[in-house]
């Protein structure tokens, strides 16, 4: 069997593996399934003494193939879903600001939340819309749901699904129209926040379900952002954070807090430190946080300990990566002395 064959083979067995793992602990199927302390401990230290043997092996000049890059991040990324070790969690204090702002809110306040993403940032922005929707919930607030994005409003039935499973969150009395509502996706980028400055019912004559907007009891006496007490914006991109600020909280006030992706997050630090944006949850991190402040440890919190360990596998082959390159060199600069 060919080399190229033996790398094909163990890339989709690897694969393969992490897609069945992440949907069982996802959707349940595994999810009874976890190490103990000691195990993952264990499984821990024999993960790091092997990649000190690479590290030694490599020092002797014997170089470790591709495909066991591959396997380790598999493991990296897997393992820890079944892991109950836990990581030290910072609150930052754009997210305590966020948190603040929630729940200084009275009961029966308008919480708007804008679904601005798609699944491919999922795993970063669903954690945060579970738990603050479940929050809301806990404190008996008023969710109004919309999206910029055509998936927004799926990600947002979703959201709602997952946050009514939530330790503390009411299993009855808590309906549809009344409580909370989907009014759906509307086309138009920043120039539907501006309509809505005026007229919500301008840009939402039904909601996601295709009831009119006037007959839906939570928001028929909703005209504009003045009857909204909070909003939050989950956001991969644009449109997205930067428009609601430039639109909804520059020309109408609207309060606002955001909830971004990694990469977006450093480019509305800046609206957080001019008082534009009440607080930020920034990434996988900022989900965690959020978590932890309302005592829900749930797919952010278990998704970093996974996130952090590739951080360190991958460091780890980057070290030995260097270690052969300059091995490699030095015995090529002793080779062209001879």
């Amino acid at each position: 069997m060919s080399t190229r064959i033996k790398e094909i083979i163990v890339l989709a067995f690897i694969i393969v593996f992490c897609v069945v793992v992440y949907l069982g602990k996802v959707m349940g199927w595994m999810q009874g399934i976890e190490f103990p302390a000691w195990v993952s401990a264990t499984v821990l230290g024999i993960v790091g003494l092997s990649l000190l043997w690479i590290l030694i092996r490599t020092i002797g000049g014997k170089l470790v193939e591709r495909r066991v890059v591959f396997l380790y991040v598999g493991i990296a990324v897997s393992l820890p879903l079944f892991m109950t070790l836990s990581q030290k969690i910072t609150i930052s204090h754009e997210v305590q600001a966020l948190y603040n702002a929630l729940v200084e809110l009275p009961p029966g306040s308008k919480v708007l939340v804008s679904f601005d993403y798609d699944p491919a940032s999922a795993p970063e922005l669903q954690p945060m819309a579970e738990s603050f929707i479940a929050e809301c919930f806990k404190r008996d607030l008023k969710v109004i749901m919309m999206g910029l994005w055509p998936q927004g409003p799926q990600q947002a039935n979703m959201a709602i699904e997952m946050a009514l499973t939530k330790e503390g969150v009411p299993s009855e009395g808590i309906e549809y129209g009344i409580d909370y509502v989907n009014l759906g996706f509307q086309a138009g980028y920043e120039f539907v926040i501006q309509r809505m400055g005026s007229s919500f019912k301008s840009m939402f004559k039904t909601d996601y379900r295709g009831t009119p907007y006037d007959s839906i009891p939570l928001v028929k006496n909703v005209k504009n952002f003045s009857n909204i007490d909070y909003s939050f914006n989950l956001s991969a991109g644009f449109p997205g954070t930067v428009e609601w600020v430039q639109v909804a909280v520059d020309r109408y006030g609207l309060k606002l807090g955001g909830g971004n992706t990694a990469v977006q997050a450093p480019t509305v630090y800046p609206y957080l430190r001019s008082g534009q944006l009440i607080g930020l949850l920034g990434g996988m991190s900022g989900g965690a946080e959020f978590e932890l402040l309302t005592h829900t440890e749930a797919k952010a919190t278990k998704f970093m300990l996974s996130q952090s360990l590739a951080h360190i596998i991958v460091i780890a082959f980057i070290i030995i990566g260097n270690v052969a390159f300059f091995r490699g060199g030095r015995k090529s600069a002793l080779r062209g002395t001879e």
